[in-house]
């Protein structure tokens, strides 16, 4: 059994290699998990000696198959969880996390998998995240940054980069959601802002927001 700072270091890898095709740095662990590069080292050798990480000083680290698996039961834990807070407990996607945080370290299997049949074996989280299934296997879904679209494509929102809670209450704001319908009218050359049409309202959205959606293109 793993500790809650094991668990949390060994699905900071995992969401960091999703991103990345290379080995992840220590600095770069450090900086999301908002600790010191020393730190880290001394969790990463912890993990490398539970066969949990491939780990090789100034080389970065990648998870062996073994924390592969671990890392996506804890990220089906979390991401059930969420999906409960939501649609049980009707929790707005911007309370969600932080609670989730804390539920995901319960690791009684039957208790996970009778919530995913409660829930009806739900594929995305309310962020639009995969949710792995009960063996760790996680269906990746084609999708692409708004800032990649041209002027005049329509897409549809399928998930978020950011899922901080400032980040998805400003979402709110604009009247954003996961399905909302996304046309590009304009993209500013000078600083990348685009405007947009959704739900039959033009806004302009900046290029670090662009940057923070992802989308069904449906060209």
């Amino acid at each position: 059994m793993l500790s809650q700072a094991e668990e949390n270091y060994i699905k900071t890898i995992f969401a960091i290699e999703s991103e990345l095709s290379t080995g992840v740095s220590t600095n770069l662990i450090a900086e999301k998990m908002q600790t010191k590069a020393s730190s880290v080292t001394d969790m990463l050798q912890k993990l490398a000696e539970k066969k949990l990480v491939d780990y090789r000083k100034y080389q970065g680290v990648k998870l062996s198959g073994k924390g592969k698996k671990m890392a996506a039961s804890i990220v089906r834990r979390h991401r059930l969880w969420e999906t409960f807070l939501v649609e049980k407990l009707h929790f707005s996607w911007d309370e969600i996390h932080d609670v989730a945080e804390q539920l995901e370290h319960i690791q009684s299997e039957k208790l996970i998998d009778q919530l995913d049949d409660f829930l009806g074996f739900p594929r995305v989280d309310p962020h639009g995240d995969p949710i792995p299934d009960k063996d760790g296997n996680i269906t990746k879904r084609n999708k692409v940054k708004l800032s990649s679209l041209k002027e005049n494509e329509e897409s549809i929102l399928l998930s978020v980069k950011n899922a901080s809670d400032d980040f998805l209450r400003y979402l709110d704001t604009k009247n954003i959601a996961l399905g909302s319908s996304i046309k590009i009218i304009a993209i500013e050359p000078f600083d990348g802002s685009v405007e947009i049409e959704t739900n039959s309202e033009r806004i302009i959205i900046s290029a670090h927001v662009a940057e923070n959606l992802y989308l069904k293109n449906l060209k």
